[in-house]
């Protein structure tokens, strides 16, 4: 059995992008950690920074519960994350943490700086994890370097709208309710994405991005991943294999 570490930037990201293929893995009996680099204590035009971000921690804590997953925040300020020496330190200390064969973060193209800033610390952190030397906390470094896999971005496109295309895809069919459920936890963010984003509906907007990747895999419903494979990370399929029947390729 593998350990899989999905991190990302806020409370929520993780269950729009990859919610469906971490169900899948928990239901074969891997261990799924989830963690957020911040808080996203200014998701909220009602409630101060601390009511905020001890709001959206409890309700990522019932999403990854769902699943049987342990959670943890990375505690970098939301709107606040950097490519920096303390933000590698804290997401090398998460990535000790979960123990991971496997880490899935966020695509290093995206509309939001935390969400590029922590694929950036996410990728160093991978590398950084296993060299004893490099001190954060009181996690034990790595063995290895995990595999490193990116989730899509929101929507699909970078900062310009040109089209991220996912190496492979996961067909979610069988755990989108799951995956529903997950998503569902982070209530206190309805207000804030029809004031934010013009999103009345965060549920339909995660069903229909899902249904478009599904789309373009041939299937109803699936979730798009890249893997990085450049030295020395591990290039071989690790999360493909894990994947098995629901593993979609993509169309050469």
């Amino acid at each position: 059995m593998a350990v899989i570490l999905a991190i990302h930037a806020h409370p929520d990201d993780i269950e729009h992008l990859s919610a469906g293929t971490l169900a899948l893995l928990a239901r074969a009996g891997h261990t799924i950690k989830i963690a957020t680099m911040t808080a996203g204590e200014c998701g909220s035009a009602e409630a101060d920074l601390a009511e905020t971000a001890r709001i959206r921690t409890r309700e990522a804590e019932t999403a990854a519960g769902l699943i049987g997953a342990d959670y943890r925040c990375g505690g970098l300020p939301d709107l606040g994350v950097f490519n920096d020496d303390a933000g590698r330190r804290a997401t090398t200390e998460l990535v000790r943490w979960s123990g991971a064969d496997i880490v899935i973060t966020a695509s290093p193209a995206d509309y939001h700086p935390d969400h590029e800033a922590v694929s950036l610390l996410a990728r160093d952190a991978c590398f950084a994890a296993s060299a004893p030397n490099y001190r954060t906390g009181p996690a034990k470094p790595l063995a290895a370097i995990p595999h490193l896999y990116f989730m899509d971005p929101i929507g699909g496109r970078d900062r310009e709208g040109v089209w991220i295309t996912p190496h492979f895809a996961v067909d979610v069919s069988q755990t989108f309710e799951t995956k529903r459920a997950m998503l569902a936890a982070h209530e206190s963010q309805t207000a804030w994405l029809e004031r934010q984003h013009g999103i009345t509906d965060p549920l339909a907007s995660m069903e229909r991005w899902t249904r478009r990747c599904g789309r373009d895999f041939g299937v109803p419903l699936a979730e798009g991943f890249r893997q990085y494979r450049h030295h020395p990370y591990p290039a071989d399929p690790a999360l493909q294999a894990l994947i098995g029947s629901a593993l979609l390729q993509a169309k050469s």
